[in-house]
């Protein structure tokens, strides 16, 4: 007997609310909203910390990103870290 292919969580949709937070729609229909403020560290994220840079967040294989190339893992969103076993 065959199994059930595991499917990894991603995200579908990203939408920017205020004060640096997302509300994500998953792969599997569910949303959910996180602050990213703590995770906008470093050269990449400087042009994200402008507010009309970081609405333009858009779900991307998976994972959410902006216009410079700046991303974050899918699993930082979902998890807080590598999905659990």
């Amino acid at each position: 007997m065959e199994s059930e292919p595991i499917r990894l969580l991603r995200i579908r949709k990203a939408e920017a609310l205020p004060d640096y937070r997302l509300r994500l729609v998953l792969t599997n229909g569910q949303t959910v909203e996180r602050g990213v403020r703590g995770l906008l560290t470093g050269p990449i994220f400087e042009p994200v910390l402008d507010e009309s840079v970081f609405r333009r967040v858009r779900a991307h294989d998976g994972a959410v990103e902006w216009p410079n190339g700046a991303d974050l893992c899918a699993d930082v969103l979902i998890w807080g870290g590598p999905p659990p076993k």
